[in-house]
Formats: C-alpha cells, structure tokens, sequence
C-alpha cells in the first residue's frame, strides 16, 4: 500500500475581520476590583468577579435573599461533613434569624451534631482505629442516639425531632451548638434521612431496626411537606454527595405527585466536587420545570460563610 503524501496548506487565503466586531464573552466591567486593607465586607462582595463562580455565588445571595423577604422556603440540606468543618454556628444563626424553613441531614449529621453537644468535639481518626474494630464504638454516641430514636418512634416522632429534644431534655453541655436542639427549640423541622448500615450507631447493640425505619420514614414525609411549599423558593445542598440528592428528587416528585407545582424554584449545590448525583438531583433535573440551578465547587468551611455573609450583606 502506498504512502499518504500530504500537500503543504497555502494559509495566506485565510479570512480574518477586525476585533471589535467579535463578540467577547469578557468585558471590562466584569473585572474584579482590588482589594484595600480595612475592606467593608460589602464592598469585598461587590468587587468579586462578575464571571463565572462569583457571579453564581451573588446570583445565589440575591435569591436566598428574595425569597426570604418574599416569605418563602428555604430548605438546607446538609451531610456531616458541614459540621466536620465547623459550620453548625452559621446554620445555627440562620435559623434564629428566620432565613432557614428547615434543615435536611443525612445519619453522619445527628452523630457529628450529638458529639459537638456532648462534649465539643467530633470526628475520630477512622484509619487507626479500624485496625482493632474500636471504629465507631464510642458508647455514648450509640448509647444516646439510640434510645433518643427508639423514644421518638413510641411517641410518633421522627428521629430529627426525636435527638434534637433529647440534646434539650439533657441539657447536653454544648447544647447551643447542635442544630437538631436549635431545631426543636425554635420549632423549625430537622428531619434526618438514614441508610442502614451507613452509620456507626448502627453497630451498637442498642439499635433497633424498626425505630431507625419508621423514624426516617416520618422524616422522609415531613420533608416532602417542606418541599411541596418550596415554589419559587431556594434549595441549598451542602456536601451531600449521595443521600440527600437522593431523597430530595423523591421528595420533590412526591410533592407535585400531590398536586403541588414546585416550580421557579433554585437549586444550589455546594462541595468541594462534582459529584453526579447532586449535578442531576439538585442543579439539573429539578429546575427543568422552571428555575435556576447552581454548583460552586470549594471547601465548605470557606465557599458557604462567604455565601451567608454575602446573603446577609444582600439582606
């Protein structure tokens, strides 16, 4: 078989046209503003990039601020990791200040929530303590998770109403910093959605199967009533890579299942990934109705306090 032989281009026929006639995606008042020592947070805000990454986050803060001061939902959800990187005070304050309807964690957060109460402090080192199987056996953690839970299910309770009135009933030392007991007492729900088998409490001898089922299960149905309000609202997914996408598209389908629409509203994903659960069941699918999805990829504990303070600055 013969060789191909190429012949040499004559580039001197290639079409040009001038700049300006292009149209540029970038232009000069898109441009971050330089930073000066003694900044007004405000002023920081607003010298953001209006490109990419930081207009979504200004775009973000102007709907969560819209529909807070248009009375709407506004539903958190959020996985352990959240409370990991300290973020519980700022959920915390956002509820006490009305901007939160409710908050959404998965079985990770009641354990990092409980810990920070009990004794504030949270998060154990899993490599080295796998080795011997001590992984996830502190007593206290499954010891009063547990009985919280089984407790709730006898009074019909799900289990995110259930620990937060059982942090409050014992008067845990930390109290001030766990979410579930700023739920219960401010009377916003907090409803926790479990896997089995997901958790370290799972492996206590204290566990009771059916509490955990019927107790997720309440909570599942609570956040569906949360979710059938959240028309023209904000959804705000901190972390959850798995569970609270998850439950939350269900949620949302149940909701318009019943005859409630759910449309206009915005999705927001936050992590330090993207993941692909969260791209479809948070930002994708669930504004196709109507709305604004959002990811913005970062460490939490620096992506979400410059969000609430920029919410707060819009406010």
């Amino acid at each position: 078989m013969a060789r191909k032989t190429f012949k040499p281009l004559d580039f001197s026929g290639a079409r040009t046209y001038p700049l300006k006639q292009r149209f540029s995606k970038i232009n000069e008042s898109l441009l971050g503003k330089k930073p000066r020592k003694g900044i007004r947070l405000r002023s920081f805000i607003q010298g953001l990039p209006d490109i990419l990454g930081a207009q979504n986050l200004k775009a973000i803060a102007r709907a969560v601020a819209r529909a807070h001061r248009a009375n709407k939902t506004i539903l958190l959800g959020t996985g352990g990791q959240s409370i990991k990187v300290g973020l519980s005070p700022l959920i915390i304050d956002f509820m006490e200040k009305g901007i939160l309807s409710g908050v959404a964690m998965n079985g990770a957060g009641i354990i990092h929530d409980f810990e920070i109460a009990f004794m504030g402090k949270t998060s154990e080192d899993v490599a080295s303590s796998l080795k011997d199987g001590s992984f996830g056996m502190a007593e206290e953690t499954g010891a009063f998770l547990n009985r919280a839970i089984a407790r709730g299910y006898e009074r019909g309770q799900g289990i995110g109403e259930a620990v937060g009135e059982a942090i409050l009933r014992g008067r845990l030392p930390h109290r001030r910093l766990s979410i579930l007991a700023a739920g219960a007492k401010l009377g916003i729900p907090v409803t926790v959605h479990v896997g089995i088998g997901t958790d370290i409490i799972h492996m206590h001898p204290q566990v009771d199967g059916k509490s955990l089922g019927e107790g997720s299960l309440r909570d599942f149905h609570r956040l569906a009533s949360i979710v059938a309000t959240l028309n023209a609202g904000v959804f705000l997914n901190l972390g959850s890579a798995v569970i609270l996408p998850e439950v939350f598209l269900k949620a949302l389908s149940l909701a318009r299942n019943l005859g409630h629409p759910v449309r206009h509203l915005t999705t927001v994903n936050l992590d330090f990934l993207a993941h692909y659960r969260p791209l479809t069941n948070v930002v994708n699918r669930p504004t196709l109705e109507g709305g604004k999805g959002y990811h913005l990829t970062g460490h939490l504990e620096i992506m979400v306090p410059l969000l609430f303070a920029a919410v707060l600055e819009e406010l």
